[in-house]
């Protein structure tokens, strides 16, 4: 039997369609100036080139602040902006309320009713996490050129170069910086590798590195990258990340963490203590690509296994959480109260992370860490199960788990000093 759910989906593109609608499109000569072979010839979009080579995890801190290279950083919050004054949002995401759930962890709770409003509830298969991709439903080659920002790709000297009128080399295909219609905070992108191969939504190596490639380039701690997986909340089967700026930590950035192994190439694996979510953490590495694929090596065990997962890169690329999850299991087999039903709170990355996205007054009035916590607590893993699934993770990347350090000699690691990050968001307050 397959399990479904369903949910209202989120409109990342002003070209997203009924499915019934989309396929009825002809597939040529669409006339709107879309990423595909009928529009594509001629059409350019800046293209900006990442340096590639990277000796190590831990000096691209360093190396950023010496060169004070904020480029990235600048070119896409200024073609984001450019996009807002062309009216290519659904709505206003800066006019969204937003606080600071008082407790311990420091939830953020945001009244997002835009998200969701004109839209009917469609049925998702929430127990296939690989699933072939559908030419016939909406993908992201059907966007408007203008919903594009920039290309992003390696460079061919291992320099940093900006090109603001680059060809699209429909050959090599590009890999893509796009707005999200319906954002959650300010800069909310879309990364879309290999945009032109129509890939499905699941994780390579290849994707991966990308992504944390530009978690290093955009050099912000603020700015973080998301992924959620078929039966974790992702609706668009295409491959995608998105990606945002909020001026403040997550609470999952400041849990506290316990070692369990580090791997042949320096890579520390950590789980995640005292937070709703069981997880696991990923960091350091002897060059990027080793953190890289570690945790890719990791996705691709889940995907097999089909296990929905969720996955959050942090600290300008440093820090890696990964999340196996089970809440839509649960939803389709009729396991989550309809009180939590009732929120339609769809408890993905970010919400995962400690930034609940709410589409209710009542639920954003009555907010507390207390239902926070019970939402979150429905979306992990049991102890047992997540011991199982880390055992699979652990034999796809060739991690004995002999390795793990003794009980009695693991010292939780805090990461407080994320407080230091706060920063000022005129539209946060604390309650």
């Amino acid at each position: 039997m397959m399990l479904r759910i369903k949910r209202v989906p989120t409109v990342l593109s002003n070209y997203q369609k009924e499915d019934s609608e989309d396929g009825a499109r002809p597939a040529t000569g669409c006339g709107r100036n879309c990423l595909r072979s009928c529009c594509l010839p001629g059409a350019k979009l800046p293209l900006y080139a990442f340096q590639k080579g990277r000796d190590g995890v831990c000096e691209i801190a360093s190396e950023k602040k010496e060169q004070q290279v904020d480029f990235l950083d600048s070119l896409l919050l200024g073609e984001w902006e450019e996009r807002v004054q062309r009216g290519l949002f659904r709505y206003d995401v800066t006019a969204c309320e937003t606080k600071v759930i008082s407790g311990k962890y420091g939830f953020i709770a945001q009244l997002n009713e835009g998200r969701h409003l004109k839209k009917r509830p469609t049925e998702f298969c929430v127990d296939k996490v690989l699933q072939p991709f559908d030419e016939s439903k909406f993908n992201f080659t059907k966007v408007g050129q203008e919903e594009a920002l920039f290309q992003f790709e390696a460079s061919e000297d291992d320099e940093v170069h900006f090109y603001p009128n680059a060809p699209i080399d429909v050959d090599n295909s590009p890999s893509v910086v796009a707005i999200n219609v319906s954002p959650i905070e300010y800069g909310h992108v879309l990364l879309i590798p290999r945009i032109l191969e129509r890939l499905p939504q699941r994780i390579d190596n290849e994707s991966f590195l990308l992504a944390l490639h530009m978690a290093v380039e955009a050099g912000d701690p603020y700015f973080r990258l998301g992924y959620n997986s078929l039966g974790a909340f992702a609706t668009i089967n295409h491959l995608h990340f998105q990606a945002y700026y909020l001026a403040m930590p997550f609470p999952i950035e400041k849990a506290p963490s316990k070692q369990i192994t580090v791997t042949s190439n320096g890579v520390e694996i950590y789980d995640i203590l005292n937070y709703p979510v069981r997880g696991l953490v990923f960091e350091g590495g002897n060059t990027l690509e080793d953190l890289s694929n570690i945790v890719s090596g990791c996705c691709v065990s889940l995907q097999e296994n089909n296990i929905p997962y969720n996955v959050l890169i942090a600290d300008s690329g440093k820090r890696v959480f990964l999340f196996p999850q089970c809440y839509a299991e649960k939803q389709a087999l009729g396991e989550v109260s309809c009180e939590l039903l009732e929120t339609q709170v769809n408890p993905a990355v970010w919400e995962i992370s400690g930034h609940m996205v709410l589409k209710r007054k009542e639920d954003y009035d009555e907010a507390c860490e207390q239902n926070a916590w019970r939402l979150l607590a429905e979306v992990s893993l049991s102890e047992e199960r997540l011991q199982e699934v880390k055992e699979l993770m652990f034999e796809a990347i060739c991690c004995k788990v002999e390795e793990k350090v003794a009980e009695s000699d693991a010292t939780p690691k805090s990461h407080e000093d994320v407080d230091d990050l706060q920063g000022f968001h005129p539209a946060m307050v604390s309650v």
